[in-house]
């Protein structure tokens, strides 16, 4: 059948079971935009106030479904503003579909209104991206966009399409969803090295990322740990991975990590590395970091193998396989004196964090209370947040209990990645999302309150409001002799007026009496609701390696 170019595009999202789009229209896409019109009734577009709100909700959409997410935007200005949420998602391997429109080819390379050379600016920050500049190739990059996005380690891919592209026809015929490229097999001699590794071992650790979660090889991660008898520690991508009560799962370590995780990795004699990169906020000094133990590197992607952290086995191959087919080598451990002193550990960790619970000034919330608070009402909720204290504060205390649970900026650390992808998960699973932010972070994203008011979002916002920026304010006072350069906001803002003049409701809350009141009213309310919670300034993240320092640094208490 002939159809123009606009409507292959359309065609070939809903071929790939896309069922919801995100963007904003513009010049470049008019005719995209007059086909999701026509199949409205087969595709829902999700408007959002700004696009890079929407590069944020295609990637929170990613995240709780496993999906590919799709952004739409228009040239110039449209596909400049969702770089930032394409570099979010690649840095954490989030498969997303990026679709913008440019001038028409006869105008491109002449500085017409609203150009720019996309596929250049996004090289780096992209798995794959291309310009198509004939028609009869449209539906076969679209295809082959959604295969690269979810095949080995997904990551965004950019399409760019001229408007006289979107215009002109061709024959279109329809094909199935494409499927992954076949999984990368871990080669047996790699795999039968690293059994032996962990024959020798006597303190063995596992230590896992976000490629647990996108490699769907939670079960036999945790087959591994039963059978090693092995803690297990993880990145901030990790979490959600597995239940945060499983036995033998002491929580994140790195930089604000549990004391117990990061302890636990630096006593064992080997660290089961999987689907990790050993980002700098993970290992702190490089030289110091594996002094104490032998490292297993188990990746989809060859390119993180000894890049960041030495491995004295490398594994490449799908963690998923890889995992089931170590497991079948190594024989079952007992370690009694390594689980006694893992115990013993944890018992520290206690005593350390009881002391975070105390002093907090009147008419101010613990942070730690707000996140138990809220987390008795939010069950399975999918949880996102923003970037700074206020997502070390849910790493380290939030009970995650179901994969795909927590959506957060890792690799790019984005503050205004909190409301976008809350958005997005909310219309990915269908049910309410809470996101966690900070006053500074929500101050970078607020706009896209209106995109979830007239989405009619189940959403609870819980802001953490301490009137500064406060994980820049904790490295200013810890490292800068308290030179608060520009870091209290001194904003006016009200941001429970500020919720009702969207159209959301909202309340402020100083107590945890209140507090408990207002969750109880968010929780049941069928729309948008922003709860502000007033938090001293100076409140910390604890634990916390100092930037460049080691395990030997640990700052526990002030």
């Amino acid at each position: 059948m002939k159809m123009n170019g606009a409507r292959i595009i359309i065609e070939s999202l809903i071929e790939q079971g896309c069922d919801t789009v995100f963007g904003y229209p513009g010049g470049q896409v008019l005719n995209i935009f007059d086909e999701l019109y026509l199949n409205s009734s087969r595709i829902t577009h999700v408007i959002a106030a700004h696009e890079q709100g929407a590069s944020h909700a295609a990637d929170g959409y990613a995240r709780a479904s496993g999906k590919p997410g799709v952004v739409i935007a228009t040239s110039g200005p449209g596909s400049t503003n969702i770089v930032t949420g394409l570099a979010t998602a690649y840095l954490d391997s989030v498969p997303v579909v990026a679709i913008t429109g440019n001038v028409p080819c006869s105008l491109l390379g002449r500085d017409s209104f609203q150009e720019v050379n996309i596929v250049d600016i996004t090289r780096t920050v992209t798995k794959k991206n291309r310009i198509v500049k004939n028609v009869n190739e449209l539906a076969d990059t679209i295809r082959e966009a959604f295969r690269t996005a979810i095949s080995g380690r997904p990551g965004p891919v950019l399409i760019d399409v001229p408007k006289d592209v979107q215009i002109a026809e061709c024959e279109f015929t329809p094909q199935p969803a494409v499927q992954p490229e076949p999984l990368l097999r871990a080669d047996g001699c790699s795999l039968d090295a690293a059994a032996e590794l962990i024959e020798e071992s006597e303190r063995p650790y596992i230590y896992f990322g976000g490629g647990v979660i996108s490699g769907n090889a939670s079960e036999e991660l945790l087959a591994l740990s039963e059978k090693l008898d092995a803690p297990m520690g993880c990145s901030l991508m990790g979490l959600s991975a597995v239940p945060h009560d499983t036995p033998r799962f002491l929580g994140m370590q790195g930089m604000h990590g549990h004391f117990a995780s990061s302890k636990a990795e630096d006593e064992a004699d080997l660290v089961i590395a999987v689907g990790v990169r050993f980002s700098d906020r993970a290992t702190g000094n490089k030289e110091r970091f594996a002094k104490n133990f032998r490292i297993i590197h188990i990746d989809i992607d060859g390119k993180e193998l000894n890049k960041n952290i030495p491995a004295d086995i490398a594994v490449r191959g799908d963690i998923k396989d890889a995992l089931a087919r170590l497991c079948e080598r190594v024989d079952r451990k007992r370690l009694p004196e390594w689980i006694s002193r893992i115990e013993k550990l944890c018992a520290e960790e206690q005593r350390i964090t009881g002391s975070y619970m105390r002093d907090t000034p009147e008419n101010c919330l613990n942070p730690y209370i707000i996140i138990d608070t809220v987390s008795r009402y939010a069950a399975d909720c999918r949880i996102a947040t923003d970037v700074g204290q206020h997502q070390m504060w849910t790493a380290q205390r939030y009970p995650f209990t179901v994969r795909r649970q927590f959506l957060t900026s890792g690799g790019l650390g984005t503050m205004g990645y909190g409301m976008g992808a809350a958005i997005g998960a909310c219309k990915a699973v269908g049910q309410r999302t809470v996101l966690i932010t900070g006053d500074g972070s929500f101050g970078m994203n607020l706009n896209e309150l209106a995109t979830a008011v007239s989405q009619n979002v189940p959403l609870v916002i819980v802001i953490m409001n301490n009137g500064v920026l406060g994980m820049v304010r904790q490295w200013q006072t810890l490292f800068y002799n308290e030179h608060y350069s520009h870091t209290t906001l001194d904003r006016k803002t009200d941001f429970v007026k500020l919720a009702e003049a969207f159209g959301a409701a909202g309340t402020r809350v100083f107590t945890e009496e209140q507090l408990d009141r207002a969750c109880k009213e968010a929780f049941a309310y069928s729309g948008t609701f922003v709860i502000d919670c007033a938090v001293n300034c100076d409140e910390f993240v604890l634990p916390m390696l100092p930037p460049g320092g080691s395990i030997d640094d640990m700052i526990t208490r002030l």
